[in-house]
């Protein structure tokens, strides 16, 4: 049994990190992604923030492998051909352009209809329809306008954004199901159709108990589980909880052992009821398990604070692993704070595949995580786009280029029957 999308093809015009993470994904499953770069330069990003010089950057290895590549000439007439043809070919088309690049490249809604009435073309943009539609958008200003940095930090600190890419990673996420979604529904239909990822409304997605809090605050005016909870005050708006929970089971951050030295040498604790009276014992406060002030969760909600001081007391005298090991034997909620150094040398994350190893050429190695979802017909590692002047070179035409993946090809200058040759163009 092959991949679940085998067999479908994904015309790729996207860049930077929302669009190669959706069509990443779709090639975990099987999918053919055919990169289109630009002609004489090719993605941006295969020198941002390059660790090796003359060799792509980890940034752009790790979004596009298990893809094909081609750098298109689309202002030139052959290109456009090319174009058309790779058009008739897909099953889908995937960009992330500016709002209207795809229609100034002649390449409208209804053009592509023309040339091709099952394909779906999906698009990442920063806003939705509305005001802001035409504005520019990036990771942080995404988790700035979808509610993520104005309740992430402390509650007398200023707005933060996070560690993780849910404005990039998080949108492309969302635009590979509503592409799979729209897949499946065209095999009822026999039509394509068009798919919208807004990065806004994908972080406010994920933000979906902030926007659940702020309507329980537009109600009650409190929430007992927030840190400001009994003693400050709540605005009209959700407040920053710092490392509070957000859900019906307290929790935060503690000290470790180590703390002093290592940045990293914390534990999340969850003072989970149904646990509490193991809590109790673990950390040496067994007479909380009756005392009115502690023995159920309503009347512990305002004295969090000094249940997690407690728990610290205990905490800073065992190593995050330690502490951990201990809490998991009586089940209580917990979890170290892991550095990437820590997650990129963890071995059950090499053996379960979640890490996988990308090996371009003899000169790096390098590691990326492969997409949550597993089963047994995924890869072991991602198969990365070729270096420069390495494997898979392509002549196409009169216009020589290096190679950068599965295969790669300059099209535009060159002629459609070396292009055919290369793979990327089929006989119609």
């Amino acid at each position: 049994m092959g991949k679940a999308l085998d067999g479908v093809r994904i015309l790729d015009f996207t860049h930077v990190q929302s669009g190669p993470t959706c069509t990443q994904l779709l090639a975990w499953f099987g999918a053919d992604v055919i990169k289109v770069e630009k002609a004489g330069a090719g993605d941006i990003t295969r020198e941002q923030l390059r660790d090796i010089p003359g060799v792509d950057s980890l940034y752009f290895t790790m979004l596009n492998h298990n893809k094909r590549s081609v750098t298109l000439d689309t202002k030139s007439e052959n290109g456009k051909r090319v174009l058309e043809k790779l058009v008739k070919y897909c099953d889908v088309l995937v960009e992330n352009f500016a709002p209207g690049a795809l229609d100034r490249m002649g390449f409208t809604w209804e053009r592509i209809q023309e040339l091709n009435p099952r394909m779906i073309v999906a698009s990442v943009k920063g806003f939705g329809p509305g005001p802001y539609e035409e504005c520019k958008v990036y990771e942080n200003v995404a988790q700035c306008a979808g509610g993520s940095a104005s309740t992430t930090g402390f509650d007398d600190g200023p707005p933060l954004v996070t560690g993780a890419q849910i404005g990039d990673s998080g949108t492309g996420l969302h635009l590979a199901l509503g592409i799979v979604a729209a897949l499946y529904q065209r095999n009822a239909t026999g039509r394509g159709q068009k798919v919208l990822a807004a990065m806004q409304d994908g972080v406010l997605n994920l933000c979906r108990v902030k926007l659940r809090d702020q309507q329980r605050l537009d109600r009650t005016q409190v929430m007992k589980e927030y840190p400001q909870f009994p003693n400050g005050k709540f605005g009209s708006a959700v407040p920053r909880a710092a490392n509070a929970s957000g859900g019906g089971q307290p929790g935060t951050i503690v000290k470790c052992k180590g703390w002093e030295t290592d940045p990293n040498a914390y534990l999340y604790f969850i003072a989970q009821a149904p646990v509490w009276k193991d809590i109790c014992k673990m950390i040496g406060k067994a007479d909380w398990i009756t005392h009115p002030d502690f023995a159920t969760p309503e009347v512990r909600l305002p004295r969090l604070k000094d249940v997690f001081a407690a728990v610290e007391t205990w905490t800073v005298t065992k190593t995050k692993f330690e502490a951990m090991a201990l809490l998991n034997e009586h089940d209580i909620p917990c979890g170290p704070i892991l550095s990437m150094e820590e997650l990129a040398n963890e071995p059950s994350l090499r053996k379960s595949g979640t890490i996988v190893e990308v090996d371009p050429s003899a000169t790096r190695q390098v590691l990326d995580g492969r997409q949550p979802h597993q089963d047994e017909r995924q890869p072991d590692r991602g198969q990365a786009l070729a270096l420069a002047g390495r494997t898979h070179r392509r002549s196409i035409g009169r216009t020589r280029v290096r190679g950068c993946g599965r295969s790669r090809a300059e099209i535009g200058k060159g002629d459609m029957t070396m292009a055919r040759g290369a793979g990327l163009i089929p006989e119609v």
